[in-house]
């Protein structure tokens, strides 16, 4: 992997206007809403037993995080369709460093993401959590969008530009929905929450959840996640190789 190229990728990523508003200003404008409507006067998930402004937080932290990770399948589908990636290969950088430098710079996105989210809501509502749980629910959200990375180079490796918009949205809305992210699990019909346990939305918001908590067994999520990674880690260097030999 090159220090320069993921510097430069990093960048590209946060200079671009769509990324900034769907990463940052449109988790942070959903937080801003619902923390001034619902999340006043020290109300209890009683869920979770988080207040309602820290479960909040979590859920648009991770959408945040997931759409960052997520968005690094249009710059990978762009790159495919004016042939970068075939000049990239004449290059020093390697088939499997321009993989890893994509990941690594969807992953750095999505930390500056929830860290930006997490700041503004405790800056602006004062959430009654201690630093201790802040800092590990970012850390759970950090790891939990890890897999997401890995289907951003996947969907680049696979759509064609034309499809890449449809298909990205597709997946991000459903994860998003079936993760709990955007609405709580409990409104949802219970098929579709039977179906959540499946997804790594889901275990992405539990993962800060119990991250804020600084209690629960994360065995469970880690595990699932690990499981979507290895996968779609080996759907990702298969998916390569298959371009790489017919080029």
């Amino acid at each position: 992997m090159s220090i320069t190229y993921l510097g430069l990728e990093s960048l590209r990523q946060l200079r671009n206007v769509a990324s900034l508003v769907f990463t940052f200003l449109l988790p942070i404008g959903m937080l801003l809403l619902f923390g001034s409507i619902y999340g006043s006067g020290g109300a209890v998930d009683h869920v979770t037993g988080l207040p309602w402004i820290v479960v909040t937080t979590v859920q648009m932290a991770g959408y945040g995080g997931m759409m960052a990770a997520l968005g690094q399948a249009f710059s990978i589908v762009a790159e495919r369709s004016v042939g970068w990636n075939r000049q990239l290969r004449l290059t020093r950088l390697s088939g499997m460093g321009y993989l890893v430098s994509k990941v690594t710079a969807a992953l750095v996105v999505a930390l500056a993401s929830i860290l930006v989210i997490i700041t503004i809501s405790v800056l602006v509502f004062h959430p009654a959590l201690s630093f201790a749980g802040w800092a590990m629910a970012a850390l759970g959200l950090w790891f939990g969008v890890i897999p997401f990375a890995f289907i951003a180079v996947l969907i680049g490796q696979f759509a064609k530009l034309q499809f890449a918009q449809p298909l990205f949205m597709v997946i991000f809305f459903g994860l998003a929905i079936l993760g709990g992210l955007w609405v709580p699990l409990s409104v949802l019909p219970s098929w579709m929450t039977d179906i959540s346990q499946f997804v790594p939305s889901y275990w992405l918001n539990r993962l800060g959840q119990m991250g804020a908590h600084l209690s629960g067994d994360v065995l469970a999520p880690v595990l699932v996640l690990v499981a979507w990674t290895l996968v779609l880690g080996a759907l990702v260097v298969w998916r390569y190789r298959r371009d790489a030999a017919r080029q």
